[in-house]
């Protein structure tokens, strides 16, 4: 590809309402350009990047057993109101009525679609397994869409779904899928981890994110540092500590805290550790069902533990007047002795052993010292409620600590089990002639925000570092002064054709600039390698070949050059 022919509107300004650094970098690269919020005009350039990833997860696809197929963007509702999704999935949902009246939305997931069409479909036993993708757009409006295609309103995705006959068998077909984005990933040269997660609004039994680790990341991810135990925050498990303390029991005293509401002001106004106090929170389902969570003071409470072991299907902490009505105690000084009857209990499990605690007396500037669980006051349930932090013991093996991360979700695979089959009435005949509900699983990627995420985690002061498999092209040659040098574009031209020959992506920059000018363009749109035919390096027979993410630079052969060139990306492209 010839760069004066080409379309590739570079910026030297970093536009204003760029915040994360991929977003920058995918407009001054001239990869994309914001239509409205949220949703972009995918330029030459940003296509390349994406076509290329979409043929890596195309292919481990086809190797896993999954089969394309596309299917509408348009959904009814009727599907929806179905699976009871129409109203629980809120405003993100983008609906619309046709010149008949008939309301439909724009497609953020195609679980009902699916379902819908193998119901129609599937009638035996022998026809399963089976595992449909699409590569399609999707639409979700979001509230605040943000950071360019990492948190689009439009968004080109991939979403599987597996078909099998019983848990067993949609477990193999869920283990494919893991296995098959650890191979997309791992060949698009991506740091990254796959984490136990929470299966959200899709729903399902069990669910991994695929994380690109990186700065800039939303997410904070835990991993252990000796075993292959990884999870996002939110589903991070707790190893549970006994606590065995011969301290005589004190008696439960009310003392004065006046003005003092945060945990760490009451510990040090009473002169006690903080690890020695104990935090109340109340939270609701917002449907009129109250719990009160009680957790060690230096320990944060994660809403997502708590919801599970309600079964809930929403959470959300509880007004300042909520809390007083289902208490009866002020906001600051709430603790589990003497609430209201009605008001659940729930404790974490570090509070298993612990004595001679502080908690609000539920009053006004007061708390309790010496209470002790059990005798002072009843807990009904305990159970693993807080988030983890850097340093814990890993739960899944004996040696190991956690590490706290930043990371990106590019992907995210879902065991579903019967949840939409049931609501949807998608069954299948079995051996023996009898009706039963179909297990699915389904497993999406987002492609934009892979992309994305690989510049988060992939550049410098000057520009993007694609890694070889996702870059829009994997070498460069760059004629310097093409009109002044004799010579020096026909060698160039010629460098070029060799290369494609190779099957080597290339850019030609033939441009009338300045060198300067060249190489900083080349550098911003991340070309992982560049040649560089000077006319003092042809004086010798040599060309400049420079490897954009080590910034070596070598005085070569044309030919060696050449063949160097093949070689690096070869050994980038093939995955075993």
């Amino acid at each position: 590809m010839l760069y004066s022919r080409y379309f590739i509107p570079t910026l030297k300004e970093t536009p204003s309402d760029a915040e994360v650094i991929s977003h920058q970098l995918m407009l001054r690269a001239g990869m994309i350009r914001k239509l409205s919020a949220g949703i972009y005009n995918y330029l030459p350039l940003g296509l390349r990047s994406i076509r290329k990833f979409e043929n890596i997860v195309r292919e481990e696809m086809n190797k896993a057993g999954a089969i394309e197929m596309l299917m509408p963007s348009v959904q009814p509702a009727e599907l929806w109101q179905e699976s009871g999704r129409w109203q629980f999935y809120g405003k993100e949902l983008l609906r619309f009525k046709d010149r008949k009246d008939n309301e439909f939305c724009m497609g953020p997931t195609h679980e009902e679609v699916i379902t819908d069409m193998v119901r129609r479909e599937i009638k035996s036993y022998r026809q399963m397994p089976l595992n449909f993708y699409q590569i399609q757009t999707k639409f979700r409006d979001e509230i605040r869409p943000r950071f360019g295609l990492m948190r689009g309103r439009e968004f080109i995705m991939k979403d599987a779904y597996s078909f099998d006959v019983d848990s067993a068998a949609a477990d193999l077909s869920y283990e494919k899928m893991y296995n098959a984005y650890v191979r997309i990933f791992e060949r698009c040269g991506l740091n990254f981890r796959a984490v136990e997660a929470d299966t959200g609004s899709i729903g399902g039994s069990s669910s991994h994110e695929f994380m690109v680790l990186a700065d800039s990341g939303e997410d904070a991810i835990v991993s252990c540092d000796s075993c292959r135990y990884a999870a996002n925050v939110e589903k991070a498990e707790v190893r549970p500590v006994s606590v065995t303390s011969n301290a005589e029991l004190m008696s439960l005293e009310k003392k004065a805290t006046p003005n003092k509401k945060a945990i760490i002001d009451v510990a040090a106004f009473l002169k006690v550790p903080v690890e020695t106090t104990i935090k109340a929170l109340v939270c609701t389902n917002g449907e009129g069902v109250f719990a009160m969570a009680l957790l060690r003071g230096d320990h944060d409470l994660n809403e997502i533990k708590l919801k599970n072991a309600m079964g809930w299907e929403e959470i959300r902490m509880a007004t300042d007047d909520e809390i007083l009505a289902a208490s009866g105690a002020p906001v600051g000084f709430l603790g589990p002795i003497g609430v209201k009857d009605g008001l659940v209990i729930i404790a974490d499990v570090a509070l298993n052993g612990m004595s001679n605690c502080v908690i609000g007396a539920n009053e006004t500037d007061m708390h309790y010292v010496g209470a002790n669980p059990g005798r002072d006051f009843m807990i009904e349930r305990i159970v693993d409620l807080r988030n983890v932090v850097a340093g814990d013991a890993c739960p899944r093996c004996e040696s190991g600590k956690m590490e706290m991360w930043r990371g990106i979700e590019v992907g995210h695979v879902f065991k579903l089990g019967t949840k939409y089959s049931e609501k949807l009435n998608a069954t299948y005949l079995d051996a023996d002639g009898k009706e039963t509900v179909i297990f699915m699983g389904c497993y999406g990627i987002g492609i934009g925000r892979t992309v994305a995420a690989s510049i988060e985690q992939n550049h410098d002061e000057n520009g993007i570092i694609f890694p070889i498999p996702l870059a829009p092209f994997h070498c460069s040659v760059v004629a310097l002064n093409p009109g002044k040098e004799t010579g020096v574009l026909a060698q160039a031209e010629e460098i070029y054709f060799k290369l494609e020959k190779l099957g080597i992506d290339v850019l030609f920059d033939d441009r009338d600039e300045r060198p300067g000018i060249k190489f900083k363009d080349n550098d911003l749109i991340g070309i992982p390698l560049r040649i560089v035919v000077g006319s003092k390096g042809l004086a010798e027979g040599k060309v400049e070949l420079k490897n954009r993410k080590t910034g070596d630079m070598q005085l070569l052969p044309i030919d060696e050059a050449i063949e160097q060139v093949r070689r690096i990306v070869d050994n980038a492209l093939v995955y075993e």
